[in-house]
């Protein structure tokens, strides 16, 4: 009998210390500050890259122009070897994402790629003169506005409001 007094004794220590432990554990929980919050996206300056994407683009790359500080460009890229594709990634007002691509590549192919799958509507829209047509149903909503030389691509999580205020910014050159 004196054994199994023994384990008795062993198994309530082990109990109490992992009693303990997990007492410690959610004391250090409630009392050291975290943050759940999803981390502050950082604001890039896109004007070298534009510059030297419009000096070597074969069409007249489209910045936005005008928007307000609600837009954060997050990022930016020309690929002068992957048909002159421009990229530019803003975070929009709401916490949505908008991005501007432009490319020499075949239309269906980009635009497919550009706007996450989605197709094209019936529906298409005047902004400066020049009629968008609008794409849903892939991961983004789009605008698409194909050119001769270049397809552009407005598209993201953002609403149609909000993909139309960065088409309506837009300039080229």
């Amino acid at each position: 009998m004196a054994g199994s007094n023994g384990k008795q004794k062993t198994v309530r220590d082990m109990i109490l210390s992992l009693a303990l432990i997990g007492i410690a554990a959610a004391v250090i929980y409630v009392f050291i500050p975290h943050d759940d919050s999803a981390p502050e996206v950082k604001r890039v300056d896109y004007r070298v890259e534009l510059l030297t994407a419009r000096r070597a683009a074969s069409y007249p790359v489209a910045a936005p122009e005008g928007l307000s500080q609600k837009w954060k460009a997050t990022s930016v890229r020309f690929r002068g070897d992957q048909f002159d594709a421009w990229h530019l990634g803003f975070d929009a007002p709401g916490g949505e994402y908008v991005q501007i691509e432009q490319s020499t590549q075949k239309p269906s192919a980009f635009i497919d790629e550009a706007s996450q799958g989605a197709s094209a509507t019936k529906v298409t829209q005047r902004i400066d003169g020049r009629t968008w047509t609008r794409y849903s149903g892939g991961r983004y909503s789009a605008l698409v506005l194909s050119g001769k030389d270049a397809t552009t691509v407005v598209a993201g999580t953002g609403s149609f409001s909000q993909l139309t205020e960065m088409a309506e910014a837009l300039k080229a050159a």
